[in-house]
């Protein structure tokens, strides 16, 4: 059973592995780790960017990011960054590396007891424990898998013994987020109502308390993340067709949507962002 379920969250993180990230070409070294069984009910998995870049250098990265909070282990900090409501960046300078974990809704109440509050902010926290396991973890081993496993493990622990098992109501909407993230016959609220076999009222409030963004923004943003994907990785297909195929009403409303979030229309990213990564 063990087997099967990594196999099914390694399968999750290589169809997700470039979702929501703009220019893919431009990441610095960056891998996903599957969240340990005895966190997963908390974190959707860890991510590990590690860059060094020379003096005067900088690499901006640019992203969709999922519609969820981030608990981020940096060198010398520790900080939650809320959901966004539109693309973000960072801009990477010197030698560094973060760890971070994308927290499912049932993790979030620990860290913020309102989320809409922590919309497109990072808010330090003083967790030293957390950042010194990890930290010494990623001091580690000269092999990159090794230190990231670690790393990993170091995180999760902390997690188990920090964070009280999810009540109902918290698994209710992590079964909320997934099915937003992962079935693009979602479309509406009404949609995800229908299926927990709940009130779009309910499905609302779920969304309040657990991730800080309403239920209609989560699902736009899965269709714009999968949108930028299809753009970069099918430069064949027309406008036309990614509209139809995620649920546009026509070409006209994906390009409003492209610009209303990332300022730009999809032909010009298409051009922008060149030859397809695969």
């Amino acid at each position: 059973m063990h087997r099967l379920e990594d196999s099914r969250q390694r399968s999750e993180l290589n169809t997700a592995s470039r979702r929501g990230v703009l220019y893919p070409a431009r990441l610095p070294t960056f891998a996903r780790v599957p969240a340990p069984d005895s966190v997963a009910q908390l974190v959707r998995w860890f991510w590990i960017p590690e860059w060094c870049l020379p003096a005067g250098q900088t690499s901006r990265q640019q992203l969709i990011a999922f519609p969820a909070c981030n608990l981020v282990v940096e060198t010398a900090v520790v900080g939650l960054a809320g959901p966004t409501t539109g693309s973000s960046y960072r801009e990477l300078t010197g030698t560094g590396w973060a760890v971070g974990a994308l927290l499912r809704p049932a993790a979030v109440p620990h860290f913020a007891s309102a989320p809409a509050v922590l919309r497109d902010r990072y808010q330090l926290l003083d967790l030293p424990v957390l950042r010194e396991r990890v930290r010494r973890a990623m001091l580690g081993p000269d092999n990159p898998p090794t230190r990231h496993r670690q790393a990993v493990d170091a995180f999760a622990t902390w997690l188990t013994s920090t964070v009280p098992p999810p009540p109902y109501e918290a698994l209710l909407a992590n079964r909320m987020a997934d099915l937003i993230d992962t079935d693009p016959a979602v479309r509406t609220v009404e949609d995800v109502a229908c299926r927990l076999r709940l009130s779009a009222r309910s499905v609302q409030r779920l969304a309040a308390r657990f991730v800080g963004l309403p239920p209609a923004v989560m699902i736009r943003r899965r269709r714009l993340q999968e949108a930028a994907q299809r753009l970069r990785n099918d430069p064949e297909t027309t406008l036309a067709d990614v509209a139809a195929d995620l649920g546009y009403s026509d070409q006209a409303h994906l390009a409003n949507e492209f610009r209303s979030v990332l300022g730009l229309t999809p032909g010009a990213y298409r051009r922008r962002v060149g030859p397809a990564v695969s």
